[in-house]
């Protein structure tokens, strides 16, 4: 027994043995390393909308290597990249992130082209640099309003909103929407008066921002004293200007007809007809052309009268005008009104005047079914005593006009006597009668008796200018196929000169 036993401890030891000879032999065994092998990267970044390059994109990788920025043509490059799978990513302010998967190969530059699309949350800056500038005075009434974008190119497609109110009023007017100018001209705007404008920018991807509310200040109203009618392009409106044409304000735009204005004589309403209700009424109009206002119910009409028939109080409290055979007084606010004559049997209220000095006189004209058939009457201004004053002569007679003193009227008459039931005139004169009857003067044929009137013309529709040294009137070829023109004259005839072209119903004060 102890022999077996020595016998398998020596077979166990030499069993051991070889094991052991064995891991020390895979011990010294050399390790194999693989070689790694590197390739390349290039690309370009646009923008996805424009498709321009986009420059200082941020590009980086994974596996890491390094961040690397586009340069001016939006590209980049990247060497020495192990192969394999590689993950790009390129983000830029105001864009979204964009990751592109590539594989990279021993030897080979892989060209690759990101598009970025901008961000939903892109800021956007609020516009500035108003023209015209923020408190700006004296501007006019149709000013250019012009403003410029902040940190911002054309490839931004921005889109603007703009918005006008008026001081003291919370009414906006909204001059531009959605629209990509970066200027508007807002018109018809108010003299002597404070607006106030704001711009709002909105870009694509619906972020918006809004500029501060800038002001500027219209000029003062001119102090054009006259008034004229005048027809273009078969629209007749109203207009004022000075006495050479110029600060012309053009101050009705209706497509119905406005027509006879005349200042109210403390010169704070102009009244005038229209027919914008379908029969020709009597209107009030500040003197810039707004507030405008109908202040009869009782049409302006009559024979051969389509709305001229109506004259001013002296002290602008009250209107006289004719409506068919009666007369009426109205105040200036359409309140008050009351009948003050009845014309003749068979005939109709025209033309008329009022002055205050002498006690105070109407003179009207009325008229039969035909033009010429016509006559002046001097009324006491309830509208009672009426007497004639020029009888029924052969020709037009129409227009008559109180002198400053209230001691003569100005009035027109066809001295040709020419009788023509459409109204056709051949040889207007304007004529000075006093109201005592003891001198009639030809003003047209002047002292001499030779007119400088061109022949073939009219001279009608004649007032006095504001000092009664002058008269104000309307010349027109008696074909009626030219415009008229406005002249002015000395009271004697002499110095005829002319104002305004295609104009006619004349004011002056």
């Amino acid at each position: 027994m102890p022999f077996l036993l020595l016998a398998k401890n020596v077979r166990f030891v030499a069993l051991l043995l070889i094991f052991c000879n064995l891991g020390l032999l895979s011990a010294c065994k050399e390790d194999l390393v693989e070689p790694v092998y590197f390739g390349g990267v290039t690309g370009t970044v646009r923008d996805a909308r424009t498709n321009l390059p986009l420059a200082n994109a941020t590009v980086t990788t994974n596996p890491a290597t390094s961040s690397y920025l586009t340069d001016a043509q939006g590209k980049f490059q990247i060497t020495d990249i192990p192969v394999g799978r590689l993950a790009i990513t390129v983000s830029k302010t105001d864009y979204q992130q964009v990751v592109t998967n590539i594989t990279v190969n021993e030897g080979q530059t892989a060209d690759v082209s990101v598009v970025l699309t901008k961000s939903t949350v892109a800021a956007i800056s609020a516009p500035n640099r108003p023209t015209p500038a923020t408190q700006a005075t004296n501007q006019p009434t149709d000013v250019t309003l012009s403003w410029r974008p902040v940190n911002a190119t054309a490839s931004d497609s921005l889109r603007y909103d703009v918005v006008l109110f008026e001081s003291n009023s919370t009414l906006q007017r909204k001059l531009l929407t959605n629209s990509r100018d970066t200027s508007v001209v807002a018109t018809g705007l108010k003299y002597n008066t404070t607006y106030f404008w704001q711009v709002t920018v909105r870009n694509p991807a619906g972020s918006t921002a809004r500029s501060d509310t800038w002001s500027f200040q219209t000029r003062a109203l001119p102090d054009n004293r006259f008034l004229y009618a005048r027809t273009v392009a078969g629209n007749t409106d109203i207009y004022s200007s000075d006495n050479t044409g110029g600060g012309l304000l053009r101050l009705t735009s209706a497509t119905t007809v406005e027509t006879a204005p005349q200042l109210s004589p403390n010169r704070d309403l102009i009244a005038y007809a229209s027919n914008a209700s379908g029969q020709f009424q009597l209107y009030t109009m500040s003197r810039d052309g707004s507030n405008q206002r109908q202040i009869t119910t009782l049409s302006a009409e009559s024979y051969n009268n389509a709305g001229i028939g109506y004259r001013w109080s002296p002290d602008g409290a009250q209107l006289i005008y004719a409506h068919y055979d009666q007369l009426y007084r109205v105040n200036r606010d359409g309140t008050g009104l009351t009948l003050l004559a009845t014309a003749p049997a068979g005939r109709h209220f025209r033309e008329c005047d009022w002055t205050v000095q002498n006690g105070g006189r109407l003179v009207v004209q009325t008229v039969g079914s035909n033009p010429y058939d016509a006559e002046l009457y001097l009324y006491n201004v309830d509208g009672t005593n009426p007497v004639l004053f020029v009888s029924n002569l052969p020709g037009r007679l129409d227009t008559p006009s109180f002198s400053v003193d209230g001691l003569a009227v100005l009035y027109s008459r066809d001295v040709a006597g020419f009788n023509d039931p459409g109204g056709r005139q051949l040889d207007a004169h304007l004529f000075l009668q006093r109201v005592d009857g003891t001198a009639t003067v030809d003003i047209t044929a002047g002292a001499t008796g030779t007119t400088t009137k061109t022949l073939g013309t009219n001279d009608i529709q004649g007032h006095f200018s504001p000092d009664g040294f002058r008269v104000i009137f309307v010349n027109r070829v008696n074909d009626d196929l030219s415009a008229p023109e406005v002249w002015t004259m000395d009271i004697d005839g002499r110095n005829r000169a002319k104002l305004f072209s295609n104009a006619f119903w004349p004011d002056w004060k």
